[in-house]
C-alpha cells in the first residue's frame, strides 16, 4: 500500500480519507465520494454551526473527515442528538416535512407540569407561527416529559412549555428517526449503521 506516492508498511496507520492518496495493488482507493454519516452528542452551551467559538468546529476538527455539514439543529442551550454528514440527499430525508421524521426528547422542567397541562399539549397549543402538537407525549416525573415531534420549527419545545408558564430546565434529544443516541456522552460521536441509514 502507497499513500500519496509513499509505501507503507506501518499498522493502524491514519490517513485523512479526503485529501491522501491511496494505491493498493496499484489500484487508487478513494473514499472522496463516500457518504459519511456520523451521529454526535452535542454538549449544552455549543453552538449547532461549523464556524465561531464554541462550535461543532471545536469535535469536528478531531474527526478524520473533511466536508461534514449538520442536519438540523439544536439551540445552543439544548443537548442530544445531532447528525453530521456530507450526504445531501440523507439530510433532506431527515429534514424535509413531507418525510415526517420523528424526533425524540426528554424535557426537564424547573416546575411541576399538571395532568391538565399534559391533556392541553396533546391537544395541541396555538404558537405565535402555528400549532404545537406532540405525535406522542408521556409524563415521566413530576417535572419531566417524553415528546416525540415531526415539527422542525426553531425552539419550538421552548416555546411550547413557556406558552404553559414553564421554563425548560434540560432538553436533550434521544432519538431522529430510527438513530438513537444510545450510550454516547457529551462530545461524542460515532459512524450511522447500516440499518439506522435506511428512509
Amino acid at each position: 500500500m502507497s499513500v500519496n506516492g509513499k509505501t507503507m508498511m506501518e499498522k493502524g496507520l491514519r490517513i485523512d480519507p479526503i485529501t491522501d492518496k491511496v494505491e493498493v495493488d496499484g489500484k487508487t482507493f478513494s473514499i472522496e465520494n463516500s457518504k459519511l454519516l456520523i451521529a454526535f452528542h452535542k454538549p449544552k452551551g455549543i453552538l449547532s454551526s461549523m464556524s465561531g467559538e464554541k462550535s461543532l468546529l471545536d469535535f469536528t476538527s478531531s474527526m478524520p473527515h473533511r466536508g461534514l455539514f449538520h442536519v438540523g439543529r439544536l439551540d445552543r442551550e439544548s443537548e442530544g442528538l445531532l447528525i453530521l454528514t456530507n450526504d445531501g440527499a440523507f439530510a433532506q430525508k431527515l429534514i424535509h416535512p413531507k418525510y415526517e421524521v420523528d424526533k425524540e426528547y426528554i424535557v426537564s422542567l424547573e416546575s411541576h407540569i399538571s395532568k391538565e397541562e399534559i391533556d392541553r399539549l396533546r391537544l395541541g397549543v396555538e404558537l405565535d407561527d402555528g400549532e404545537f402538537k406532540p405525535s406522542r407525549l408521556i409524563r415521566t416525573g413530576p417535572n419531566r416529559i417524553l415528546l416525540v415531534i415531526k415539527d422542525g420549527r426553531n425552539r419550538v419545545i421552548r416555546r411550547a412549555m413557556e406558552h404553559l408558564d414553564h421554563r425548560v430546565e434540560r432538553l436533550i434529544r434521544t432519538r431522529i428517526g430510527k438513530i438513537e443516541l444510545g450510550s454516547l456522552r457529551e462530545g461524542q460521536w460515532r459512524y450511522l449503521k447500516k440499518d439506522e441509514k435506511v428512509y
